[in-house]
């Protein structure tokens, strides 16, 4: 997961690029992701899901993602790795 850098506590999936915003510690985090089933933990986004539903992350539905290589807005395949304006 990587920061966001405008608030100390947002942050976007490495994979997928979802923006969240930390409402807990990382160890509380890591602690809860440790504990929960093993079918509740075969998918990053059934983590984040799991992690909303308890409080300790709030998933951001603002329609702002990263891409691979954490670009903000993301890329859509331009040689230049830029998003495109309609």
């Amino acid at each position: 997961m990587q920061s966001a850098g405008n608030a100390a506590n947002d942050n976007f999936a490495r994979h997928g690029g979802v923006h969240f915003r930390n409402n807990a510690s990382a160890q509380e985090i890591n602690n809860y992701i440790r504990k929960l089933p093993a079918g509740k933990r075969e998918s990053l986004f059934e983590v984040l899901d799991q992690l909303d539903q308890a409080g300790l992350i709030t998933v951001l539905n603002d329609h702002v993602f990263t891409d691979g290589n954490g670009v903000i807005g993301g890329d859509t395949g331009n040689d230049r790795g830029q998003s495109e304006q309609a």
